[in-house]
């Protein structure tokens, strides 16, 4: 139930004035975002949550480099140059000067950014003697998943402002991986202070980044908040505050935007969209977004490892309803786990159809001719690539109970969730995954791989040699034709074996006061708040 004095609180943060008697700097005092979920992590690197990713990434840190959303090239970022040695196992990079990382009531930085971070930062990831390779639960999901941290042999100090990455091969990814929003740089001289005090476990709870907000406080269910960054080296930050209002109900989201609560609120579903486009006070922002909704089997538990139950719960499906009911027209039936938008993607002519007869077949075949009690988990969250994984499993509960096939629907709070389904406690799930980089290999291998199992981030527990020799031999080349024909390859096992059955791509939404600028939509990676301003 929403708090009235929490509202309260959140309304006057830029001053209890009447909109129209505001000046400029004085609406500029703050921005309050409605956000769907609590932040499972203050570091990118130990969560792949996008929910999370979104609040921290691109507001409390920055990258080496980052990928232009139009251009798809590479941007140097706290890396103003990089080059490759002739045979790829070696990426030296020049270093941005005059980067100051936050100063925070628990920190005051004593020297600007350098190659002592950059070394600690991804050494973290692999080298067992890094003093915080084992903090928290040593897990690193994005890196694990797609074998950075079995990739690099080392990392050298060149200088003060230059560092040599070192690999065991040549990888054709390995620049695009270090411009997601999980390669974020960290402060070496934090986490060492931390270290004297034996308060290592805080590293990853208050973070310290050279973004451009500050972090200020964070109240568990109900706010995070932000300050600007006066030292932000990139260009000065307009908004004195920066304030998340965790808010996981997606329509009392769009009613605190109604009532100008929230200035922005992410993830509007495709049903509220005509009540806020109406309104001449909000706009609503649209972007194409590289992702994928799936339902994916944890094929380690019977009776989904059986390759024709599988086919058989795919068959029974009625995804047309789907994408009318979930998605409301603005969303893509999914023709292989590959949006469109990649250069990879190959649509699959033996994706399943809709055919309850084959399903029943295919169950009595495999020994369940009477059917089986099943779940499916939905997630609690409004996502890119599903806007209401509720309806949507009741739409599949539907379906599935005229074979014989009974389920039991499962939710939990998202991090709970999230934790769950890493342990693969589920049966089934309902989730999804935008991209980070528009190499295919970000959906692959996070998703798929069998590093991923190990790591907890494959949803459908699922390890295949063969899948995996394709992704590897994907990466050792630099020939697109090549990677276009492993990729391929892949594609066509993911539709035999059907571990997920993709469902869709979704549409990224978001909706904002009118007076709000500087907000643009990326059709991959986290949302940038650097630019935002109100006019």
């Amino acid at each position: 139930m929403f708090k009235p004095l929490l509202a309260l609180s959140l309304v006057c943060l830029v001053g209890c004035l009447d909109n129209e008697e505001k000046t400029t700097e004085q609406k500029n005092q703050g921005l309050v975002y409605c956000a769907e979920a609590n932040p499972v992590s203050f570091n990118p690197q130990v969560t792949t949550t996008g929910s999370t990713i979104d609040i921290i990434a691109n507001q409390l840190y920055d990258r080496l480099l980052s990928i232009d959303p139009v251009t798809a090239e590479f941007q140097a970022e706290l890396a103003t140059d990089w080059k490759i040695s002739p045979d790829g196992k070696a990426i030296t990079f020049t270093l941005r000067k005059g980067v100051k990382f936050h100063t925070t009531k628990y920190f005051t930085p004593t020297r600007d950014f350098n190659a002592d971070d950059v070394i600690f930062t991804f050494s973290r990831l692999f080298d067992v003697y890094n003093p915080y390779h084992f903090v928290g639960d040593a897990s690193y999901p994005y890196f694990q998943s797609v074998g950075i941290d079995q990739l690099i042999r080392r990392i050298v100090r060149v200088s003060d402002y230059q560092v040599r990455f070192e690999l065991y091969n040549a990888e054709s990814s390995f620049l695009a991986n270090l411009a997601t929003d999980f390669a974020v740089v960290l402060s070496e001289e934090y986490a060492m202070q931390l270290k004297a005090r034996n308060q290592e476990n805080l590293f990853d709870q208050y973070p310290v980044g050279t973004g451009p907000y500050v972090y200020k406080e964070y109240r568990r269910d109900r706010l995070i908040r932000y300050y600007r960054n006066p030292d932000y080296w990139k260009h000065p930050v307009v908004l004195e505050q920066l304030v998340y209002d965790i808010t996981p109900n997606g329509t009392t989201r769009v009613a605190k935007m109604l009532t100008k609560e929230c200035d922005v609120t992410a993830h509007p579903s495709s049903a509220q969209l005509s009540i806020l486009s109406q309104r001449e006070d909000i706009k609503v922002q649209k972007e194409q977004n590289l992702n994928i909704g799936y339902w994916a089997f944890n094929t380690e538990r019977p009776p989904f490892d059986d390759v024709r139950v599988r086919q058989a719960l795919a068959s029974a499906i009625d995804i047309d309803k789907i994408m009318q009911a979930v998605y409301y027209g603005n969303g893509i039936k999914a023709q292989s786990l590959l949006p469109p938008a990649s250069w990879a993607f190959e649509a699959q002519k033996a994706m399943p159809e809709f055919n309850p007869a084959l399903a029943k077949t295919l169950l009595a075949e495999a020994g369940y001719k009477d059917g089986f009690d099943m779940n499916i988990w939905a997630m609690p969250v409004s996502r890119i690539y599903n806007p209401n994984a509720r309806k949507m499993a009741e739409l599949m509960q539907s379906d599935l109970r005229k074979i014989g096939v009974n389920v039991n629907i499962v939710e939990y709070e998202w991090n709970t969730f999230l934790q769950r389904v890493g342990e693969h406690r589920h049966d089934s799930v309902l989730l999804g995954w935008a991209a980070d980089t528009p190499d295919p290999d970000n959906f692959m291998s996070p998703l798929l791989s069998c590093t991923a199992t190990f790591s907890g981030k494959n949803p459908a527990n699922w390890c295949d040699p063969e899948f995996d020799l394709l992704l590897t031999q994907a990466l050792d080349t630099t020939d697109i034709e090549k990677r276009k024909q492993y990729y391929n390859q892949a594609q066509r096992i993911i539709v035999q074996e059907l571990p997920i059955l993709p469902i869709a791509h979704g549409m990224r939404f978001q909706a904002a006061s009118s007076d709000v600028k500087g907000i643009s939509l990326s059709p991959f990676g986290g949302i940038s708040l650097a630019n935002a301003r109100k006019e």
